[in-house]
């Protein structure tokens, strides 16, 4: 199995275009890492990347492997989903991203239970509110809450979640509750969930005569959806969030709802994969799992409004 370890490594590494990433990923050491990577290249007796002090790239040798060992892979994969199938369980290696706010609230908690069911699973998780590249990071499901972009991938919806707008009662007694979508872009400080090469950023609301997109600005803005609430708590500024993200705050008082009248449009909560990986028996067990669960999850975590 040295060798397959070998040609996992060799993919992971050049997708990612580091030894340390590629290793961490496949849970191996920098140290394991290069080794698999030097045995591979001892044995085919070619030079498969080029290394300096700062980069690794694959050379013209390499980038030809790299082709043929992920459909080589690939077909691995899928003959191993054809032996699940036949088995009694399920097993292997189940590779997910999630949002900040639903991957800690929602889907974490559920990873444990199925694992426990499900004992010869594994399931590596990654949690970022950043765009998620799911072919190119090697994902199997990627949840989202939001508006998909990519069509040539599979969705599954799983809810529509109401959002909220809200902030601390400090704020709200500093700058004064607006009244009105305009308020949001002319006298008030909103928190804003941006990262590099984020698209531009608006607020969509359902008001009264219908959809208002509003070009709000703010102070601060943060790639984490968890820091904006921990803003939004200490006073620094109104947020968009999903109702079920804020339910407990708004419930303690910690965060007021401000224009319940105009609430920004709902968001899916759902999942992408790629058509495939409904052949993989435990691809489609987790997402159902977490499709049932997950929903069940939410309306726990909204309570009564």
């Amino acid at each position: 199995m040295s060798y397959l370890e070998s040609l996992r490594v060799f993919a992971r590494v050049t997708e990612l275009g580091s030894i340390t990433a590629g290793g961490r990923d496949l849970r191996l050491t920098p140290a394991v890492a290069s080794k698999r990577i030097k045995e591979l290249e001892q044995h085919l007796g070619v030079r498969l990347f080029n290394r300096t002090t700062r980069s690794l790239s694959p050379t013209e040798v390499g980038r030809r492997f790299y082709s043929e060992v992920v459909g080589i892979l690939e077909s691995l994969d899928r003959a191993e989903a054809v032996v699940a199938q036949l088995s009694a369980a399920p097993r292997g290696v189940i590779r997910v991203s999630a949002p900040l706010g639903v991957g800690r609230r929602v889907i974490a908690p559920l990873i444990p239970d199925f694992v426990e069911k499900y004992t010869e699973t594994e399931v590596r998780m990654r949690m970022s509110d950043r765009k998620v590249d799911l072919l190119a990071d090697s994902l199997d499901i990627m949840f989202f809450v939001g508006t998909p972009s990519d069509s040539s991938l599979k969705m599954r919806q799983i809810a529509v979640c109401e959002r909220v707008l809200c902030a601390s009662p400090d704020y709200l007694e500093r700058a004064g509750t607006p009244r009105s979508p305009e308020e949001l872009m002319t006298r008030h400080n909103c928190l804003l969930l941006r990262y590099p090469r984020s698209p531009e950023y608006y607020w969509t609301l359902n008001t009264p005569e219908g959809p208002r997109r509003l070009d709000v600005t703010g102070k601060y803005d943060a790639d984490d959806s968890d820091v904006l609430a921990d803003w939004a708590l200490a006073g620094h500024g109104i947020v968009n969030k999903p109702y079920f993200d804020v339910a407990e705050y708004i419930r303690e008082g910690r965060l007021v709802e401000v224009l319940p009248h105009a609430r920004p449009a709902p968001s899916v909560f759902g999942c992408l994969y790629p058509h495939k990986k409904l052949q993989d028996p435990k691809v489609r067990l987790l997402l159902d799992f977490i499709a049932d669960r997950g929903l069940t999850a939410i309306r726990n975590l909204v309570g009564q409004r």
